[in-house]
């Protein structure tokens, strides 16, 4: 009977935060000495209950859990502020996010809220930086642009492909830049060819922190999780993004995804934070919200203390292994040496995600404009059957290059 009321009482609970985000109710239903999974401490039950905090690393900062992804903000100041009502203090920008509205938007809340920057812990990134000169203008432009004179966490590196990127001027310009106080990590992210990008990183010595793509079909990935655990030895904070992929209920498999959480009380893309924060070894995890109710539904997934039951990681490895064809894993070394003419290929399978799976139509237009114009125009007369061959998620890749060109060119 306890084990009954433990599963209503974690539905009513994500229900309540999730749906509507009030959780000023929460304090006279669950005591602080409760067995309930979800019960909060008495300082909270005068309020909103708080994300948990995870150590960055081996530093000595601690930041949230659950990330605020800024990567729609153009000027929505009820989302940052619905996010600090939480406790979400670590919120991810970019130079290039929204055409750097972004940043602009985070700098106008600081203006009026200048307060507000003590408590947070704000990550950026070096978008399209190629050089050392650029990465240094790219800061400049972040700093002014948020009204900050640092920030937490710079990925100097803004989607690196190949461990070279980190070039040998980088790391001085790294260390001078922390010690004059305008950085205080330096770090890289990283969507493809994350399981050799992580493990060559730990044996660097001089990387901070690293935003890596990681999600509940990475979690039995064997290169990957020695990556994982060679970064948390070395003391690099990890903060996993891409963990979401919208689920349409265009398949039988998304219909039984659903259904399956549904009947635990909580959504798929809820059970996809859960199975990433399991993972002690990262420190947060970020999605892209771009609505409160987005922001209630994921914090209620971060607030639940509740663990995922064997069944349900084993329905996600299914799910996983059912609908692999559509998901690019970012192994873009095997695409580059199959068909090395078209050294981009992960690069349009995010492109495609951004339109597909996350709705962001102008992110995916932006993404594939990122790729030389020469390599674009050519993108169709190109035999990917060799790169098909050998793609470990058996992707269609000259069916969905074709799709990319049509509809993102």
């Amino acid at each position: 009977m306890k084990g009954k009321d433990t599963k209503v009482n974690r539905r009513n609970f994500l229900k309540t935060v999730g749906a509507t985000g009030i959780g000023l109710g929460l304090g006279s239903q669950a005591r602080a000495d409760s067995n309930e999974p979800n019960a909060v401490s008495k300082e909270q039950q005068s309020g909103l209950p708080l994300l948990p905090k995870r150590k960055f690393g081996k530093t000595d900062d601690e930041v949230s859990a659950l990330s605020l992804g800024a990567i729609e903000l153009v000027d929505s100041p009820i989302i940052l502020t619905a996010s600090l009502k939480w406790g979400m203090t670590y919120w991810d920008t970019a130079y290039g996010y929204t055409g750097g509205n972004s940043e602009l938007c985070i700098g106008k809340f600081l203006e009026k809220n200048p307060d507000a920057r003590n408590k947070l812990f704000i990550a950026t990134k070096a978008s399209g930086a190629r050089s050392v000169e650029e990465v240094e203008a790219r800061l400049q432009e972040s700093l002014k642009r948020m009204n900050t004179d640092y920030v937490d966490v710079f990925y100097g590196v803004h989607v690196l492909n190949n461990i070279s990127q980190l070039t040998d001027d980088l790391k001085p310009w790294a260390e001078k830049a922390k010690k004059e106080g305008r950085i205080k990590y330096f770090g890289f992210s990283t969507h493809s060819n994350m399981a050799r990008n992580l493990y060559e990183a730990s044996k660097l010595g001089w990387v901070d922190a690293i935003l890596t793509t990681y999600n509940f079909r990475l979690t039995k990935d064997a290169g990957m999780q020695k990556a994982i655990d060679a970064c948390h030895k070395a003391g690099i904070a990890l903060t996993a993004m891409k963990t979401q992929k919208s689920v349409r209920v265009s398949t039988d498999e998304d219909k039984k995804l659903m259904e399956h959480f549904a009947a635990k009380g909580f959504t798929e893309g809820q059970a996809k934070i859960k199975a990433v924060l399991e993972d002690e070894r990262i420190s947060a995890v970020t999605v892209g919200m771009n609505s409160v109710s987005l922001i209630n539904e994921n914090v209620a997934a971060a607030l639940d203390k509740a663990k995922l039951s064997q069944q349900d990681r084993m329905v996600l490895e299914q799910y996983a292994k059912d609908t692999c064809s559509g998901y690019c894993a970012g192994c873009a070394h095997i695409c580059e040496e199959a068909v090395p003419q078209a050294p981009f290929v992960s690069d349009i399978m995010r492109s495609l995600m951004y339109r597909n799976s996350y709705g962001n139509e102008q992110l995916a237009r932006q993404t594939f404009a990122e790729i030389p114009a020469g390599v674009r125009a050519n993108l169709l007369n190109i035999d990917y059957s060799a790169a098909e061959a050998r793609c470990p998620q058996r992707m269609p890749i000259g069916r969905l290059i074709a799709e990319a060109v049509d509809k993102l060119a």
